[in-house]
């Protein structure tokens, strides 16, 4: 620990910016391969967004709040985790800016993805009950968490099952993306892709690890607390595999894919609550964090919730070629912001 103790805050930054660019180019990757193991397997786009690019985007952001959890930091390791889901949620309008002809939602409309919706909001719920409920523990673990896992592993065979029977779909419109496997699969064995998308997912992961480590000392060497840190920093630098994955999905036509990537990852990031609340180990996280943290939790709420409106009303233009909910998230982001800055710095 002595080589980051001592590392300088211009040090850190550059640290910072080449984590961000190692994650960045990991993340273009991860979505071709994702993209192929979808086709390959009969996953389908919206599962393997939700469960292989979503789990392997967020290895870094788990690492890093597990850590910091462990060393008893619990602001950075819960506001990094509510800070990627809302962050993650913003890349959206990202991805619906480079689909000019027509906004993503209105073309990437899928069972799934409501569904995950869904399961996020629920989440984020348990996470707010967490916070409100009495500050007991097993173990030093307190129940919620145990409830957040559960409603994960549910939510997925709730999934699952929905799109198995098929009682609901989206009209399909002359700009609906079906989720179609590629005309022409790559030659490479699917051996080889499960090997590569593990290596890309373990770089991800000691990525995050190093971000933990200067975020620390960024945090010291400032004064910017701990929580300003995870939101504005440690979320957005370990988020970018789901911008440039999310961006390069829309991109290469695979839509369903794009928006499931992030509702699915923003799902799996409630659990670096849960397991954020197993390795601290000074009683319940959910009682260790401030109003700040609660906060983006409630932004998160109202991110998806937003996100969940277009997905239903599928509005096919909107302003400046972008949805209504594109706007209304940048918007919700940028208070949020404010909010926590203004806090901090007062």
């Amino acid at each position: 620990m002595s080589l980051f103790t001592d590392m300088t805050l211009t040090v850190s930054f550059l640290v910072v910016a080449g984590c961000a660019a190692v994650i960045g180019l990991a993340g273009v990757k991860l979505a071709a391969v994702v993209d192929e193991l979808a086709d390959r397997t009969g996953m389908g786009e919206a599962m393997a967004g939700a469960v292989l690019l979503g789990m392997a985007t967020s290895l870094s952001g788990i690492v890093l709040s597990v850590t910091a959890a462990y060393r008893g930091q619990p602001e950075l390791a819960m506001s990094n985790a509510v800070g990627g889901i809302a962050v993650q949620t913003l890349f959206l309008t990202a991805a619906d800016m480079s689909v000019r002809r027509v906004n993503l939602e209105h073309a990437a409309a899928s069972l799934g993805n409501m569904l995950q919706g869904a399961l996020l909001l629920c989440l984020l719920a348990i996470i707010l009950v967490g916070t409100f409920s009495p500050d007991y523990t097993i173990w030093s673990i307190h129940p919620a968490t145990f409830v957040l896992f559960g409603a994960y592993l549910y939510g997925l065979r709730v999934i699952r099952a929905g799109q198995a029977d098929d009682m609901w779909q989206p009209r399909q419109t002359a700009e609906t993306i079906e989720d179609l496997p590629d005309e022409e699969p790559s030659k490479t064995s699917l051996t080889a892709l499960w090997m590569l998308f593990l290596v890309l997912a373990g770089t991800l992961g000691l990525s995050g690890w190093l971000l933990h480590q200067v975020a620390t000392v960024i945090s010291e060497q400032t004064e910017v607390g701990e929580a300003a840190v995870g939101i504005l920093l440690t979320s957005v630098v370990t988020s970018l595999p789901e911008l440039v994955t999310t961006v390069a999905a829309a991109r290469r036509g695979a839509l369903t894919l794009a928006v499931g990537g992030i509702i699915g990852g923003n799902a799996f990031d409630t659990l670096f609550a849960a397991a954020s609340d197993v390795a601290y180990r000074e009683g319940s996280i959910y009682h260790a964090i401030s109003d700040s943290v609660l906060l983006w939790v409630s932004l998160a709420v109202a991110m998806t919730a937003v996100l969940l409106m277009g997905l239903i009303r599928r509005e096919k233009q909107g302003l400046g070629k972008i949805g209504f909910e594109s706007v209304s998230l940048i918007v919700i982001y940028v208070v949020g912001v404010v909010i926590v800055l203004a806090r901090d710095l007062s």
